[in-house]
């Protein structure tokens, strides 16, 4: 796999009895032929966005995992750069800025990287022989280039890229898109574990040296690390992780950079500071706590 530098220089908040990792959806387009761009419907714009931005936290304990995504048009401030989307950041100063942006709004130390672009996504996917989704809606985008009916089926590189960039064809925007693209997380790894690919050889094989090429791992992220990431995607197809967006309060906040989604700062603040300390995000059984079921 090839090796990312994303760990900030300077002081950075202190290490966490969990840990918090970085999963990164990059737009970038400099590993495609134009062929390619036009099949895969990415566009030729220059420069790197990220498409997709999640949080994962592996609690200390026995607690679920989480995956929480952060919508790209987050606005905040970026360190030498004033207040932007928190995409810019990627565009601005690469996986080292994001990942200090980050680390600075919400004072969680980011434990790992983990990179992969529209190129690597698609052919990922095309080394499974396609992935199961169940289309929530029937999406039309000309923008993500797809034209998926409702219900459940087998998409290929091309349907899958557009499933989870899709946003114009969801009512609700970037806040369906990253559900999907968390949906779609737990099931490429549900996909990469079945029968199918781990007794075939030939599948598994181009399975794991396509994933190996397509991703980019931060250069401090250890192979533990690593484990741990893919372990909680997995479990997001099954609910063994917890799937969830950074609490929002405006979905359409003028600032000088555009429409942008302004997160709720209070209750934002609360559940980083539950990951900072390691509390479990999800309440106990009914009873479990000593209280009575309705308590």
């Amino acid at each position: 796999m090839s090796r990312v530098d994303a760990a900030p220089a300077g002081s950075r908040p202190a290490q966490t009895p969990g840990d918090t990792y970085l999963l990164v959806g990059s737009d970038a387009r400099d590993d495609l032929t134009a062929a390619e761009r036009k099949e895969l419907g990415t566009g030729s714009a220059d420069g790197r966005r990220t498409d997709s931005i999640m949080l994962i936290h592996v609690p200390s304990g026995g607690g679920k995992s989480a995956i929480i995504s952060i919508p790209r048009d987050s606005y905040m401030p970026i360190p030498g750069h004033g207040s932007n989307k928190v995409n810019a950041a990627y565009s601005i100063g690469g996986p080292q800025l994001l990942v200090e942006t980050l680390e600075q709004v919400t004072d969680l130390r980011i434990d790992g990287y983990l990179e992969i672009g529209f190129g690597g996504f698609a052919s990922v996917v095309n080394s499974l022989g396609g992935v199961d989704i169940c289309v929530p809606f029937t999406m039309k985008d000309k923008f993500a280039h797809i034209n998926l009916k409702k219900g459940c089926q087998t998409l290929d590189g091309k349907n899958a890229l557009g499933f989870v960039r899709a946003r114009h064809s969801d009512p609700r925007g970037d806040i369906g898109r990253a559900e999907r693209q968390r949906q779609f997380l737990g099931a490429i790894m549900k996909g990469a574990a079945t029968p199918s690919t781990v007794l075939n050889p030939f599948r598994y094989w181009s399975f794991t040296h396509t994933a190996a090429q397509a991703v980019g791992v931060g250069k401090d992220t250890s192979l533990k690390d690593a484990a741990n990431i893919l372990l909680a995607m997995r479990g997001a197809s099954n609910d063994s992780t917890l799937s969830l967006t950074v609490p929002l309060q405006d979905l359409g906040y003028r600032t000088r950079a555009g429409l942008a989604v302004k997160w709720d700062s209070e209750r934002a603040k609360a559940l980083f500071t539950m990951l900072r300390e390691d509390q479990p995000l999800e309440a106990p059984p009914a009873g479990t706590d000593g209280k009575p079921s309705g308590g």
